[in-house]
Parts: structure tokens; sequence; C-alpha cells
């Protein structure tokens, strides 16, 4: 029942008595004093030791006391005393502390306060304390850090009572000119929301100490004109001014203090909705009812008629009565029955267990709110035994919640948006925020939705079923989740709690919301698959290591800069056995070739599907399955994009695999390939370098390499397709680089690939079996290869080399530096030592193999439609298109004929090639690679060589 005094009317034209500002004062101290027995009796016995002491700590700097500080501490309040109480608990902490009055002269603190939810009806055992320490106005700098390393020090001793301290130190000057000492992290909020704070402190604030407010004495029809009133207070002596701290008045919240103030609520809301969305309400409706005084100025202007019960001055009592009168004349009953929801919450208090008569204030006056609002048992018991709510439950409220999160953040980005400048906070903090929102709610391809952000304590199962379709009798692919199902055949009748295309999609999210722990019961209904109850335990067990929970929110430094993965957990053949066609014969194969991308004799691809579960910078959880086509390559292609987005800051890779078709082994070399790939395109912490990554795998070849920072990959079949490939010409010197298991039937070919080096010409050879097999690799990484029947390697590696001097001569003649010899032919001997194959230099080869003789030369020329001619010089004798046509070949090869003594047959060899800039009719290359050259000239010698047999 509100209990009433008589009105105190202040009329500052016709004079004031002091008198009735001593009953004034004394009037607001007499709601002091209960708010602050109530906020004391919220606390447990042990805890209230922390509330007793906060006055006398900072009154007296001593050795006994919690929070000492060494040197000269600012310390003393004006006027304060310790009673009994304080002195009491101050010796249970220390039996030998006494206290001693010391007369301070000039105290250097001005006041304490206790402010927020303390003594209200929204404080519960998780409630912080908030505290706010006012020091004089000329306290030096030295002073202030050291109240400040005070204030640490006894957050840190109030953490071992339980109780999460919040002490801000600043003063009332600076406080009035906005200069207070908080920036936009942690517990403080800024500028962003200055009115707003001064709001809620004068109707929520607890006096512990020190100076009382003016503001208390100033009545609200006078607050437009509040220094006026202020000075006359002090001037003619009403008050004594070392009585009263002044923080200023706040007769409205300006408009761009809005969207900052809303913003910040918004990023706490995040993970604690009940409190921030009355808080986000109160904001929307502070800016647009702008003709209904604050809730300070109501809490005050009861004081001052005469009310002075603390139930009907409770700050939550008054906040929920604005919203409610505000979102009836809006015609909103779902905002508003979310505004119910949320302050019944926010008290955290269990009616339907909290007995039916008697009961501590709290409850009583919550019940008297529910009541009103029309609440029958059902729904109260409903919100109470929120700890057996379902994932249907949350997911519905959950919807809702998000829903008015995500109208508040556009809703006040707008405002933002039309404040300009002028806003209370910045573009960045805006973004800031709003990526933290998007983060947590935003659906996205991919993305596991997280459905609890604080709903609910619990969704942990204690029995989960995962049913593939199939034994459904369904053709489509795909998996069901049940909860609860003794008997299989009862699915039939049981509520679906989610479907999912598959099984891992299904494991992930509900480890990520909490139905799924260790203690969980499982059954699977495999159907097609091969999935078994051992294999979901696997997955749970790296999924706790990959991904502990809880999963905290990302920090403020990790949101102000572009997403980025941070690690990835690649799950292999979930479901899917590799070897099913043996596994099914009861047989395992045994092989001597253990590469699980090529096993046995058939080289087998042993990952047939993956699933990537990522976790990035921005704390969300996503995961992409791959089933079809070449899954392993995918896969890899799009870790190397997220990569190529950060090179410095690598994400890390964890690989794991059911123990089924050699499963442990699989792991472990895509563990290995994942990490080599990453290594050689990101090495030194920069890229992506160029190169080409060559995988062999599943009986083909893939190349894989960068276009800019897109990656990409091509699949070849064969070996001779694989040369056709690396021949093609590049833009720059790619070096080709294999996998560690890449190129094992040609390790002639593994030893050229890693011998080649930029910036020259290389020429490879080995003799196996009487027959000849060369490798040229040219500036830019390019591949020529040829092989023929030789009884020795300078039959083919004479002509060659004379033909690449030629080249090599005439590029340097076309520069305009001067002649640079360091690019001349390098050649290298492949030899087989000790079962490894190496290459090893041969630096004179070159200069004994230049002899001379027949000089045959092409010049090409280019005919538009009619694509690449060529005229051919036999020592001197010319044979162009223009005079023989198609029957050019025939005629230049009868005139080698006539040359000859012999008339045995041997191969000819062009000696010289000119090429014409254009090699296509689309197409124009200053600088032909040489790997081009020795195409067109093995094309050219291999028509002669026919017409010469």
């Amino acid at each position: 029942m509100t209990v009433h005094a008589a009105p105190i009317v202040l009329d500052f034209e016709d004079g004031i008595d002091r008198k009735v500002l001593k009953r004034l004062r004394d009037r607001f101290l007499v709601v002091n004093r209960q708010r602050w027995q109530r906020a004391l009796s919220a606390l447990t016995y042990r805890q209230q030791i922390v509330l007793e002491l906060l006055p006398l700590v900072f009154h007296r700097n001593h050795p006994a006391l919690p929070g000492y500080q060494h040197g000269n501490c600012p310390e003393g309040f004006a006027g304060y005393t310790p009673d009994d109480r304080v002195l009491g608990a101050a010796r249970r902490h220390a039996r030998s502390f006494h206290y001693r009055d010391k007369g301070v002269q000039k105290p250097d603190l001005d006041s304490l306060f206790l402010m927020g939810s303390p003594g209200t009806l929204g404080h519960s055992v998780t409630s912080d304390l908030d505290v706010w320490l006012c020091h004089r106005e000329d306290l030096p700098e030295a002073g202030i850090q050291r109240l400040e390393h005070k204030a640490d020090s006894l957050a840190r001793w109030a953490e071992d009572y339980g109780v999460e301290l919040h002490v801000f130190v600043f003063s009332a000057a600076d406080w009035r000119a906005g200069r207070q000492r908080a920036e936009v992290t942690g517990e403080n909020c800024g500028s962003a929301q200055h009115y707003l704070l001064l709001d809620e402190f004068y109707r929520t604030s607890i006096h512990l100490a020190g100076q009382y407010p003016l503001w208390w004495l100033i009545p609200v029809e006078y607050e437009h004109d509040y220094d006026r009133c202020r000075r006359q207070l002090l001037d003619c002596r009403f008050i004594r001014a070392g009585d009263y701290i002044d923080f200023g008045p706040v007769p409205e919240i300006p408009r761009e203090e809005l969207p900052g103030a809303g913003i910040w609520q918004l990023y706490k809301g995040i993970d604690a909705p009940w409190k921030a969305i009355l808080k986000l309400l109160l904001i929307e409706c502070y800016g647009v009812d702008r003709d209904t005084p604050l809730l300070a100025a109501r809490f005050k202007q009861a004081v001052h008629h005469g009310v002075i019960c603390a139930d009907a001055l409770d700050p939550y009592l008054l906040l929920y009565q604005r919203l409610e009168l505000w979102l009836l004349t809006q015609d909103a009953p779902e905002r508003l029955e979310l505004v119910r929801r949320s302050l019944y919450l926010k008290a955290g208090l269990p009616l339907s267990r909290a007995g039916t008569t008697g009961g501590q204030w709290r409850t009583e006056l919550l019940r008297s709110l529910v009541a009103d609002w029309g609440w029958d048992s059902d729904d109260i018991a409903e919100l109470d035994d929120r700890q057996r709510w379902r994932a249907e439950d949350v997911v519905a409220l959950r919807r809702t919640v998000v829903a008015e999160l995500t109208h508040s953040y556009r809703l006040l980005s707008g405002m933002a948006r039309e404040q300009g400048t002028r806003a209370a906070i910045s573009p960045a903090d805006v973004s800031l925020l709003g990526r933290k929102l998007f983060a947590a709610f935003q659906r996205k391809a991919g993305k596991i939705e997280l459905i609890n952000p604080g709903l609910v304590p619990s969704l942990v199962e204690e029995n989960l079923s995962f049913h593939h379709r199939s034994e459904h009798r369904e053709q489509a692919d795909g998996w069901l989740l049940y909860r609860d199902l003794e008997d299989p055949s009862d699915a039939f009748w049981q509520p679906v709690i989610r479907r999912a295309g598959n099984l891992t999609e299904l494991v992930v999210w509900c480890y990520c919301n909490g139905l799924l722990s260790r203690s969980t019961r499982l059954n699977v209904r495999s159907g097609r698959t091969v999935a078994t109850v051992h294999e979901l335990r696997e997955i749970l067990e790296a999924l706790e290591s990959f991904l502990p929970l809880p999963l905290s929110s990302a920090t403020g430094k990790a949101l102000s800069r572009p997403v980025r993965p941070l690690r990835n957990l690649l799950l292999l053949n979930v479901a899917a056995d590799p070897q099913a066609h043996l596994t099914g014969k009861g047989l395992h194969k045994l092989s001597a070739r253990t590469d699980s991308l090529g096993f046995s004799g058939a080289r087998e691809n042993l990952v047939l599907t993956i699933d990537q579960i990522t976790l990035n910078s921005w704390h969300e959880v996503s995961l992409q399955h791959y089933a079809s086509g070449d899954t392993l390559v995918q896969c890899l292609k799009n870790v190397l994009a997220q990569a190529a987005a950060n090179p410095g800051a690598l994400p890390e890779i964890r690989v794991s695999s059911s123990g089924r078709g050699h499963g442990q082994a699989t792991a472990r070399r895509v563990r290995d390939l994942f990490a080599d790939v990453l290594r050689h395109f990101f090495a030194g912490g920069s890229g992506p370098h160029p190169l080409r990554y060559l995988i062999e795998m599943d009986q083909r070849f893939f190349l894989l390499q960068f276009h800019g920072a897109e990656p990409s990959f091509m699949a070849v079949d064969g070996g001779s397709g694989l040369l056709e490939v690396l021949g093609q010409p590049q833009e720059e010197y790619l070096p080709v680089v294999p996998d560690r298991y890449a190129l094992q039937d040609d390790p002639a070919l593994r030893a050229v690939c890693q011998a080649s080096q930029e910036g020259c010409v290389q020429v490879f050879w080995c003799t196996q079996g009487g027959r000849v097999r060369l490798w040229v690799v040219d500036e830019h990484g390019s591949f020529w290869f040829r092989e023929a029947q030789a009884s020795q390697p300078r039959q083919l590696l004479s002509p060659l080399l004379r033909f690449l001097e030629r080249l090599d001569e005439r590029r340097q003649l076309r520069q305009a530096e001067p002649l640079d010899f360091r690019t001349a032919v390098r050649c290298y001997e492949l030899v087989c030592r000790e079962g490894r194959w190496l290459a090893e230099v041969r630096p004179d080869l070159a200069a004994g193999l230049l002899a001379r003789g027949l000089e045959v030369q092409a010049v090409g020329v280019q005919q538009g439609e009619g694509g690449l001619r060529f005229d051919i010089y036999c020592n001197e004798q010319e044979f162009t298109v223009q005079e023989y046509g198609d029957q050019l070949i025939p005629a230049v090869a009868h005139y080698i004929r006539s040359l000859r003594q012999s008339r045995e047959p041997y191969p000819v060899y062009l000696s010289d090639l000119h090429l014409p800039n254009d090699l296509g009719p689309q197409l124009y290359q200053r600088d032909i690679q040489t790997s081009q050259y020795l195409r067109y000239r093995a094309s050219l010698e291999d028509a002669l060589n026919r017409h010469l047999q």
C-alpha cells in the first residue's frame, strides 16, 4: 500500500524556507534508506560486507581495510561518520581495525552513490554493483589515478565474495562538462548516453556517503530554470554548498544522444536481452513521445507530492508503467506482452515456487503486477519452467526477441544517420555494434543459427534420435531429429525437432545450441547410410575440442575489423564408407600404396565427403558440406580463398575421421595436404605466391593456382594431359610444386619440377631403356617434353641446344640493354641415386654439343583466317608458302633428301625459328615463351621427318 506524506511545495518566486528544504531532503533520505535496506537484503550475509564497507574504505585509506593504497591516497567524505553497523563489518573483516576521526579539514571526496538495479524489482543475485565515486574538482591527476587503482583493487576484492563491482571515478564538474573518463568499452558507456544515464541515476541512485544531490531540491516545474534556482539556493544561503553535489538538470533527452545510447543497449542486449529490451523501448519512447516528463522527473515529483513508499517509487515499476501507457496508445499488444515477459524474467523470481502467503517485498510487488496483467498460474509456470523448455519453444521466443532487437537497430541507426555529426556516437561505433548484432542473428548460407541467446538456462536433451529419411521409406536424402524415441516406429507420430540435408549439420546444430552433451543418450537409424552411435560420439568429441562451449561473444577489436576465419574442422566421410563394396563382404583391403588419395593399385580416393566447420573472428559458426564432384579439391579451394583474405594469420586446420575405411590414415593425409598447400602459397606470412601446386588423386592430376586473390583448380587425366597443361603459356614465372605423393610413378618428372628455377631456360634429360627423355622448363615455368629412341642423348641434345642458343641470342639483341649471358641455357642430367632421382648440373655440356650442321630455319607468317603458315630456308634455299602452298613440307623434305649422301633415314632438326607476335588473330604477345617456340619447332620437325621416311 502506498504511503503518503503531506506534499511539499517550493515557490522560488515568493521565498523558500530552510526547514522545508531540510524536510524535503529527509524525505528523499527516507526513500533512500528503504532502497539501501532492500539492496542489502538481496545479497547473501557473506556478500553484505561489500556494500557495508564501501563508504568506509574510501573515507579512510587504512592498511587493515580492503583496497588500501600505499602513499598519499585521497580519502574522506564531508560530514560522514561510520555507524555501528559499518564499524562492525570492518571488525569482521579485520579484528585489529580501530576507527579514529582524523578531523580532515578538506575532504578529497564529495559523494558516493550506488546506482542501477540494486534495491529495485529488477535486482537479482547476478546483478552487479555500479558505484559513482565523486572527488573534488581540484584533485590532482596523481590522486585521481590512485583512486582508480583503489577502485580496481576493490573490484578484485569483491570478486572473492561473488560480487561484480564497478566503481567509476570522476568529479561533478567533469560530469557537467561532459569530460567523464569513460569510453565505449566494458561497463562504461562514454558520452553515448550522458543525459539518459543521468536520468537513470536520479531515479535509481542510493546515497551512501558525502554530499546529497542538489537536484532533489529543484521542483520539476523549475527544471527548465535549473541554474537560476541553484544559484538562488546557494547565493542566498538556503543550503550550504558543501552539503550538496550538482550533476546538473535533465529536462529532456537530446535527440542526438538517443541513437548512441540505444545502440549501446542493443550491444548489451545480444547476450542479455531482457533488461536491454526494456531500456531500448524506453529510449524509443523518449524519442517518439517528447511531451511526457522523463522517469526521473516523475520520481522526483512523486516524492515532492508525498509518496515515500519504495514500492510505488520502484524504478522498474515506473519504467513499466511508462512503457505500458505508451504501447497502449501505439496499439502494440505484442510488444507490450514482450515488455511484461522481459520485466518478469529480469526480476528472476519464479512466483509459481514462491509460496502463496507472505514473502519478500519483490515477490509481493511482482505478484501484484502479474495479477494486473491477467496472467494465470499456467502463464507464470511456463516462464518459471524455462529450464524445461524445448528447442521449439525457444525458437519461437527467439524470433520475437530478434525481431525487436532488429527493429531497434534499424530505427536507431536511421536516427544516427539523420543526426549526422551531431549524434553522440561515431559512425564507427554504430558499425561496430551493428556487426555484433548481425553476427549474432543474421541468417547466412551455411551459418549455424544459435537459438538461445540467454533466453533459457539450458536446452540439453536426455535422449536424441537421428533418423535418415530412407528409414521412413522416403527416396530423398536428409536427416530428421527426434527426442525420446524409445521405439523407432513412434517416429511417425512424433514431432520433428529439426530437418537437415546431412548428419553433420544436425549434430553441429545440436551441439552449438546445447541440446547435445556427453550425457545425452543417442539413437541412430541410418537407413541407406552407415552412420552409427559411435560415429556421433566421435564427432561430439571432435567438436568439444574444436569449439569449447559456451562460445563467448567476439571482442570489439575483432568486430572492428573485417571478418576472417580463425579455424576449420574437417570431418571426413561422415555416414559414408569409401570401401563399402568390400566392407559389405567382410573384406579389408591392404596395399603397399598407402596414399589415401590414391589407395592401392586401383588408385582409389578414400575421401568421399567433407564437412567443413568454420569459426570466424566474429564468432560465427558455419558449415559447408561437400559430397559431389571433386570434394577434397573444392574444400581446399575454399580454404585457400579464406587464407588469401588475410595471409598473415592463416586459419587453423583440424581433420577428423571415423575409424572405418582407413579413417585415421586418411585424416592424417588430408591434414598434411592442407598444411603443405598453405605453407607453399603463403610462405613467410604473405601471398598468395605465384605457383602451381600439383596433386595426384583418383587417377587424375589437379593443378591449384591463384588468379589474383582467387584460387582455382584444373583437373587433368593422365600424364600426357598433364604435360600438355604444364606447357601452356604463363603470364609470369609459375613453378610447379608437386605434392608429397604426386608423380610417384614418374619420379624423373618430379625431380624436374623440384629443380626448376626462375630467370633461365633449363634442359633436363635422362636415358631409360634405350630411349631419351627431354624436358625443357622455360623462363615462365612452362614445360616442353620430348621422348625418342636414341643411342646417345647428344643426338637429341645437340640440335636442341643449338636452337635454344639461337633463340636466346636473338632475344638479347632485341633488348636495349647490353647483352646479358646470365639467362643462358642450363643443362641437367637426371640420375637415380639410392632410389632417389636427382637433377645434376652439367655446366659444360652445351659448349661441347654445339656442332655445325644443316641450317634449317622457319619463319612464321600470320595469314588471318588461314592461320599461321611457315616459310622455310635450307642452307639459304628459300621455300615459301606463296610458291609451294600445301606442298611446302614435301618440297623441303625432297630438297633435304637430295643433300644427303646416305639413303638411310635419320631425323632433321630446325636450327632456328621466327614467330610473329600475333600468333592468333586476337592475341598479341610482345615476348613469346621458349616453350611456344619449341612446340612449333616440334610440329614442323615431325611433319618434315614423316616425309623423310
